[in-house]
């Protein structure tokens, strides 16, 4: 599970360093899929990793919200970087012992959801992959190649 989260990391950053350039135009206009914008669902990524983190931790989620952002991809990168200090210390570590351990929540529609904090981590990579395949999409209809989400040949090294 480490390495995969290793895995989104990577792609995440290039994501971030291919878009550098793109006009704010494009990284703002609303889109079919996903939280509407390029600049929302990289936001979206970001602060759900993170939420999902915190639920983990049983800590308070984040109070930022993407109005925080000033529809800039610099202030998402920052927060990127800043939250996942906090969210690769906890996925580093983990080890399995809680694995079938129960999380009980309530989620942003007031729907109570359970899951093992196991569940919890693999749906965190699967959210990611799954935002970064509309993201792929958007670029090809901007003209620009999307990052590559090959994962063989990336080396990922565990440190």
């Amino acid at each position: 599970m480490k390495h995969l989260f290793t895995y989104n990391w990577m792609i995440r950053d290039e994501w971030f360093d291919l878009l550098a350039d793109i006009p704010k135009k494009e990284l703002t206009l609303s889109r079919t899929g996903g939280p509407g914008t390029i600049l929302e669902t990289l936001f979206h990524i970001v602060k759900v990793e993170h939420n999902w983190i915190r639920d983990l931790k049983e800590r308070p989620i984040s109070s930022t919200t993407y109005a925080d952002m000033d529809d800039k991809l610099e202030k998402i990168r920052e927060l990127s970087d800043r939250f996942h200090e906090e969210v690769r210390e906890f996925v580093m570590e983990w080890d399995g012992s809680s694995e079938g351990r129960m999380l009980h929540l309530t989620g942003g529609n007031g729907n109570e959801i359970r899951c093992t904090y196991g569940e919890a981590l693999r749906h965190i990579i699967v959210h990611e992959v799954h935002h970064i395949g509309q993201l792929s999409i958007w670029a090809r209809e901007i003209g620009i190649p999307p990052v590559s989400s090959n994962l063989i040949h990336r080396r990922i090294m565990l440190a």
